[in-house]
């Protein structure tokens, strides 16, 4: 276990014992005895995950004093949904035993939020590096046409195995790259929301999150060819950014605006009549590229130079916003971004207070952002690499697609974003347009 992680392990909340490495499925069992006990335990699968692993699973399990009642299998085709009968399902058939999930994203959320939801801990053994919420605390969730990240423990044991991980479908690891580069653009959404007292970074977990991402995005060429030595960066860097949830008890640490971009696109069913499915980190991609398109129109400006009580002054009326996001949005989604828009909206003197460390101190800002960022193109060319998607086609989107998700991206959630404060400054139109006009082309 590297230092890291055994460092990232000792801040979570639920997450007891991890192992990422090659060859770790085989000690599975005992790691599951050693912290949940020796069972029953209900392996919950698809037909390509019990494929790739479940036998070993089944073997490690047994080597190990540890008792199994029959598998939930589900179809391997079509892929499965965040949807939440699928929880349901997974209930009515637990029982007295405990939950270990075999796959990756969908699976492992069905599988925490239904264990959650019978008071008990659960296990995951993943097979693929596509996606950060294997350690994660929370599952996003699609009921009555939202999605919202239900809160519900992360697993109490987690398993790794690179070997298994590096044979999956290519895809699913460029899924995995495109999540992790998410955290480039959501970092920086991070230090303006640090800057403005929204919400302060949390040092540690900033550490766990960002201290290896550099390196984990290193060798796209290699992830693309399967070679198993270079995805310990991508999947140690996928689980500390879910150990790193957990240790904040939220997704901050792993998420900016980028992801509301995929998070829309997911409830308008985006690629999901596609095989396979397009994925979340595929969609989250695309969201990274806009962001980092935005923020370059951003850094381009000379925010010092703002006029904050006139900014103040000419701020949009609540009642005018809450009447443009029911115009914006249907049904509960609209109500859900009226409450979530109205908890970051400021006015006045707050809003005036808010945003002076910004532009009283932009030199500074500015260059703290920039050293986060990476250009627009340098991205592209990263998840190009990797085998990921690099432009709005790729997932079946135009430029204008992506242009008009800017204003529904801002008023989907209450966190705090570059693009709340190109909004509260005035500048959101303005720095949309240059990002498509001029950036990003």
């Amino acid at each position: 276990m590297s230092k890291a992680l055994r460092a990232a392990l000792a801040r979570a909340s639920d997450t007891r014992d991890a192992a990422v490495g090659r060859g770790v499925l085989a000690s599975a069992g005992q790691r599951l005895a050693n912290v949940l006990g020796r069972g029953p335990y209900l392996i919950v699968a698809d037909e390509n995950t019990m494929g790739a692993a479940g036998q070993e699973l089944i073997a490690s399990l047994t080597d190990a004093g540890c008792s199994l009642v029959e598998p939930l299998v589900f179809p391997g085709r079509p892929a499965l949904y965040a949807s939440y009968d699928h929880c349901l399902t997974i209930g009515q058939r637990m029982g007295s035993a405990t939950v270990v999930a075999l796959g990756s994203g969908t699976l492992n959320d069905l599988c925490k939020l239904a264990s959650h939801e019978h008071g008990r801990p659960y296990a995951v053994v993943g097979t693929a590096a596509s996606m950060d919420g294997y350690t994660g605390f929370g599952a996003p969730m699609e009921s009555d046409g939202v999605k919202i990240t239900r809160p519900c423990p992360a697993p109490a044991v987690a398993v790794l195995d690179l070997d298994v991980i590096a044979a999956a479908p290519g895809f699913l690891t460029a899924s995995g790259y495109g999540d992790l580069a998410a955290k480039i653009p959501g970092g920086a959404d991070w230090i303006l929301a640090d800057v403005t007292g929204v919400e302060p970074i949390d040092a540690d977990v900033w550490a766990m999150v960002q201290g290896g991402v550099a390196s984990a995005l290193s060798r796209p060429a290699d992830l693309a060819a399967g070679d198993p030595d270079a995805f310990a960066g991508l999947v140690e860097g996928l689980a500390l950014s879910g150990l790193a949830m957990q240790a904040y008890a939220g997704t901050r640490p792993a998420s900016g605006a980028e992801h509301y971009f995929s998070h829309l696109w997911e409830l308008a069913h985006l690629g999901a009549d596609l095989d396979p499915p397009l994925s979340h980190g595929f969609k989250v991609a695309i969201g990274s590229l806009a962001m980092c398109g935005f923020y370059t129109a951003l850094l381009d400006r000379d925010l010092g130079a703002i006029d904050l009580e006139r900014a103040a002054a000419t701020r949009t009326p609540w009642a005018e916003i809450e009447a443009d996001i029911r115009g914006t949005f249907t049904g509960a989604l609209a109500d859900n971004a009226v409450r979530e828009t109205r908890a970051k909206y400021a006015a006045g003197d707050e809003l005036v207070a808010r945003l002076r460390p910004v532009v009283e101190d932009w030199p500074a800002v500015s260059s703290r952002l920039a050293q986060q960022l990476v250009s627009g193109p340098e991205l592209a060319d990263m998840l190009a690499t990797a085998g990921a998607p690099s432009r709005p086609e790729d997932i079946g989107l135009s430029a204008d697609d992506v242009r008009g998700t800017f204003p529904r991206a801002m008023y989907y959630r209450s966190r705090y974003t570059a693009l709340d404060v190109a909004w509260e400054l005035g500048l959101f139109d303005e720095l949309v347009d240059e990002t498509f006009d001029r950036i990003w082309v």
